[in-house]
C-alpha cells in the first residue's frame, strides 16, 4: 500500500457519518471533548505538499457585504447594517478627541460600525447551530453548555483554518443548464454523474463546493432566495462518507428548501452538523471557478474567532494545482 492510499485509510476510519444513527447526535471519534469535528481530519494531511502543486490565479469565493444584499430573513433574523460612528466633519463639530478645531480640519477622521446576523454573506454554519433534541455535536447539551450570550461548546472560535484540497462540483453544468430549477433535489446520482462528467473524486479531507448556479440572482434576494435548489439527505449523506471535512454550496442554506422532509425543516443542516460534524460553508462565489472548469485546487479559508457563535463569515480562496 502506498503512502497516500495508506493516509486515506486512516482517514476513512475516522468519518463520523459512517456509523451514524438517523436523528440522532454522534460522539466524535475524536473523543469526548471535541468541538471541531471531521476538520480534525485534516490534522493527518500535509497543507505543504498541497501548496507546493500551486500554480495559477488566485480566486477569491467570497460575495461582498453591503445594505440591502441578499440575506436569511425568514425567521426574522436582521439585515447587514452599516454606520458611520466618525466623520471628518462630524469630529471637527463634536471634538470626541478632544483635540481642537484646527488638529480636527488637519486630521480627516472616518470610522464605521456592522450589524448582522452571523449566517449573512459566505459563511461557516459551526457544530452548534444545528442538533436534536437539545444537544449538538459529540453529545454536548443546552442544559450544561449554553449560556446566557451563546454556547461554550462547538463554535467559531473552534473551527480552524483550512488548507486541503478542494473539488467543485458542478452541477448545473452536468444538467446543462445555467442555474438548476427551484427546488432541485441534489442527491447521489447527481453528484456521481457530475464528478464522472468532471473526472473528480471526493476523497477524505477535502472541501466539496455544489454549483447550483443560483449565484447567477445575486443580488436579487428573491431570485436567489426563494425555492432554492439544493443538496437533499441522501445527497448530504453521500459526500459525508465520502470524507468530506466541509461542503458548501452558491445558495443561502446548502439544501434545497423547502425541506423534503415533513418532520425536518433543515434536514441537511441537522444532519451534517450534529450527526456527520460536518461545518457548512454557504454563499459561496463559484462562478469563476466554473467558468475556469478548475474541478479540483487548493482550497484556503478562516473563519473569524466569534467565540461560542453559531456561524462566522469566511473569505474563502481557490488556487489551482498542476
Amino acid at each position: 500500500m502506498c503512502g497516500d492510499d495508506a493516509v486515506m485509510q486512516a482517514l476513512a476510519g475516522k468519518v463520523a457519518a459512517r456509523e451514524a444513527e438517523f436523528r440522532k447526535v454522534t460522539s466524535s471519534p475524536f473523543g469526548p471533548d471535541d468541538e471541531a469535528g471531521m476538520l480534525n481530519l485534516l490534522d493527518y494531511l500535509s497543507p505543504s505538499d498541497l501548496l507546493k502543486r500551486v500554480e495559477g490565479p488566485v480566486y477569491d469565493l467570497a460575495v461582498d457585504y453591503f445594505i440591502g444584499m441578499p440575506s436569511w430573513h425568514d425567521f426574522g433574523d436582521p439585515p447587514f447594517q452599516i454606520w458611520m460612528s466618525h466623520t471628518p466633519q462630524g469630529s471637527v463639530i463634536d471634538d470626541v478627541v478632544g483635540v481642537g478645531d484646527t488638529e480636527n480640519h488637519l486630521v480627516s477622521y472616518s470610522s464605521d460600525c456592522i450589524s448582522m446576523y452571523t449566517h449573512t454573506g459566505t459563511h461557516v454554519d459551526a457544530l452548534n447551530h444545528f442538533g436534536y433534541d437539545h444537544a449538538i455535536w459529540n453529545g454536548f447539551r443546552e442544559q450544561d453548555h449554553l449560556g446566557s450570550r451563546h454556547w461554550t461548546k462547538g463554535g467559531a472560535d473552534k473551527h480552524p483554518p483550512v488548507i486541503t484540497r478542494g473539488v467543485l462540483l458542478d452541477v448545473a453544468g452536468a444538467q446543462g443548464v445555467e442555474m438548476l430549477p427551484p427546488q432541485f433535489a441534489i442527491g447521489p446520482a447527481e453528484l456521481d454523474e457530475t464528478a464522472r462528467r468532471q473526472g473528480v473524486e471526493v476523497r477524505p479531507g477535502d472541501v466539496v463546493l455544489i454549483r447550483t448556479g443560483r449565484m447567477l440572482a445575486w443580488p436579487d434576494a428573491d431570485a436567489f432566495i426563494l425555492d432554492e435548489p439544493g443538496l437533499d439527505r441522501a445527497g448530504a449523506e453521500h459526500l459525508a462518507k465520502a470524507g468530506a471535512v466541509m461542503i458548501g454550496a452558491d445558495n443561502i442554506a446548502l439544501e434545497v428548501r423547502p425541506s423534503g422532509d415533513p418532520e425536518n425543516f433543515h434536514v441537511v443542516h441537522s444532519y451534517l452538523l450534529a450527526e456527520a460534524g460536518v461545518p457548512i460553508l454557504e454563499m459561496v462565489e463559484l462562478e469563476q471557478l466554473a467558468a475556469a472548469a478548475l474541478y479540483e485546487f487548493a482550497f484556503v479559508g478562516a473563519c473569524l474567532k466569534i467565540r461560542g457563535a453559531t456561524g462566522s463569515p469566511m473569505r474563502p480562496i481557490a488556487m489551482g494545482l498542476r
